[in-house]
């Protein structure tokens, strides 16, 4: 049977609680079911922004996307989980991720650990967190496969980042097949999720790629456009090419940012 299809937005600013809380009303009645919040410095902050605008709206989910678990203590970690899913009515996900911005641990005066131990210790955040706050899904994304293998073990909710755009006929494929390995029993539970970095918003059908090309600085537009992660092409178009990614790969819960929700609206209205 496949999942109902589920719609997230990233909330990239926060100028005033009266302007947060229009935003989340906004996004709320375009039909998104996750409002998230990133975790860098320089953004907004988390769990305030979260519990601001849970007070402001009614039905939609709040998420984070993701936290950088090595910036947490678990227990204290767990406690802002606790609350925050308190105040908001039960409407949390947590999305944890290892940290990647070596410039972000240097600010937050923290050392930068390895790889190895940054995703060893995001899988003991992710632990902890399961054990003392069990009703609230936890999310984490990535792509690599030490990433992947701890999220296929203890996430409710995988979130693919569509970053591996070359090294297999089909990337997405791939990288849910190697999901389905790590996951064994536990994959049929499992929600899968696909960050989507670009998508026309003026009605050309043509994507504006700069996002994608932050986090793929050598790829060719050719190649951007090939990604997962984009959507190109009429809102028909971009719904179709949605449904096969249900069909074809069990994804069914996407996530667009902030400047791309008006025009996204479109393709949730078309799936509904």
């Amino acid at each position: 049977m496949q999942r109902a299809f589920r719609f997230g937005v990233g909330l990239n600013s926060t100028r005033s609680a009266p302007e947060l809380a229009q935003t989340a009303r906004r996004l709320e009645g375009f039909g998104f079911d996750v409002l998230h919040v990133p975790d860098h410095l320089g953004a907004p902050a988390p769990f305030p922004v979260l519990v601001a605008a849970a007070a402001a709206t009614s039905t939609i989910r709040l998420g984070t996307y993701v936290l950088n678990a090595c910036f947490y203590r678990p227990a204290l970690l767990t406690r802002d989980v606790a609350d925050t899913d308190l105040l908001s009515g039960g409407r949390l996900e947590v999305g944890l991720g290892a940290g990647y911005v070596r410039a972000e641990f240097e600010a937050a005066e923290m050392d930068f650990p390895t790889a190895a131990r940054r995703i060893a210790y995001l899988e003991h955040v992710t632990r902890y967190v399961a054990t003392h706050q069990p009703r609230v899904p936890i999310l984490i994304a990535g792509s690599g496969d030490r990433l992947l293998t701890v999220a296929a073990r203890h996430a409710d909710i995988i979130g693919l980042t569509g970053a591996r755009v070359g090294g297999a006929d089909d990337p997405l494929a791939e990288r849910v097949g190697f999901v389905r390995a790590a996951a064994g029993d536990r994959f049929e539970a499992l929600e899968l999720n696909l960050a989507i970095t670009a998508l026309p918003t003026d009605g050309s059908g043509v994507p504006d790629l700069a996002l994608t090309r932050r986090f793929a600085p050598t790829l060719s537009d050719e190649e951007l456009l090939a990604s997962p992660a984009v959507l190109s092409g009429s809102v028909a178009d971009m719904a179709e090419t949605l449904r096969q990614y249900r069909h074809r790969y069990g994804v069914s819960y996407f996530t667009v940012q902030q400047q791309h929700a008006e025009a996204f609206a479109e393709v949730i209205a078309a799936l509904r």
